[in-house]
């Protein structure tokens, strides 16, 4: 038995031709870079499934690339976060036309919490706009156990950083609070060709999955303030670049048992653990995570 809704999406007229009727134009202020690809969005789409059942969050949709793509795969319940008000209203026709499985909401996603805009289970599927990337995927993987699953395009140096392991270039502090947090990896890259205008670097699409085995670090505040501190002079010793913590260095890498030889760039999530369960033990908590 088909499906009307995705009979209608998929009579629409491209969207490339959609986007030059009404007008629209990419704006630099929003970090917008359209997709018009329909067979990259519906893997991207895919890549993030399934998607049948709770809801699927998308930040930033433009024009609705990628969320013609999660209807044509079958997502029953999108919220799309588009901050644009000429986007939103582009929306509109798209809206009408599937019959409450898509809702828009004008807003700035920074300031949203994405669990409270439907049922659970929760995914999150989007092309961030490249202004707003680093800082929403911190907040989101703060809150990873309340969600199946992030399938996110960045920017491929972003991407990198987010899944870089110890001795890796890219590694640094965004690898080791994502580390914490998720298992995470680059699915694909995407040209910059494939998109309008095209950014002047490569993206890559990157999924992460709340980590099941994550290591007690006593204090997520205290695990990013061991992380700022050494990767901050990530060439120093930790026995150097830790004092700016204004603790009994000495104390702390003999508790988690870290040479103060070793350099940020060689510790594990698991070791900056222990370093965050040291400096708990020193100057406590300092909030409730």
């Amino acid at each position: 038995m088909t499906d009307p809704i995705i009979d209608a999406v998929e009579r629409l007229p491209a969207l490339r031709v959609t986007v030059a009727a009404a007008g629209l134009t990419a704006d630099k202020r929003f970090g917008q870079h359209f997709l018009f690809d329909l067979n990259l969005t519906r893997r991207i789409a895919r890549a993030g499934g399934p998607l049948e059942t709770g809801t699927v969050i998308e930040v930033g949709p433009g024009p609705g690339g990628l969320t013609r793509a999660l209807l044509l795969e079958g997502a029953q319940h999108v919220v799309a976060i588009e901050k644009d008000r000429r986007m939103v209203a582009a929306l509109e026709p798209l809206v009408e036309l599937t019959r409450g499985r898509l809702k828009v909401i004008e807003a700035d996603a920074l300031g949203l919490d994405p669990t409270t805009l439907g049922p659970a289970p929760y995914r999150i599927i989007a092309n961030l706009p490249y202004n707003v990337g680093t800082p929403l995927v911190i907040a989101w993987l703060r809150a990873i156990d309340q969600y199946e699953s992030l399938t996110l395009m960045f920017q491929k140096e972003v991407a990198d950083r987010l899944t870089a392991v110890p001795g890796d270039d890219a590694y640094g502090r965004l690898s080791v609070i994502s580390g914490y947090f998720a298992q995470s990896g680059v699915l694909f890259d995407v040209p910059p060709e494939a998109f309008t205008p095209p950014p002047k670097v490569v993206s890559s699409v990157v999924q992460m999955l709340p980590r099941k085995d994550r290591p007690d670090c006593g204090s997520v505040l205290r695990l990013e303030q061991v992380t700022a501190a050494a990767f901050g002079q990530r060439r120093k010793m930790l026995r150097a670049s830790l004092k700016s913590l204004g603790v009994d260095t000495t104390a702390l890498l003999s508790d988690a048992q870290i040479e103060p030889t070793a350099r940020a760039e060689e510790l594990s999530v698991a070791e900056f653990s222990r370093l965050s369960l040291a400096l708990v033990a020193q100057i406590g908590p300092g909030r409730a995570d």
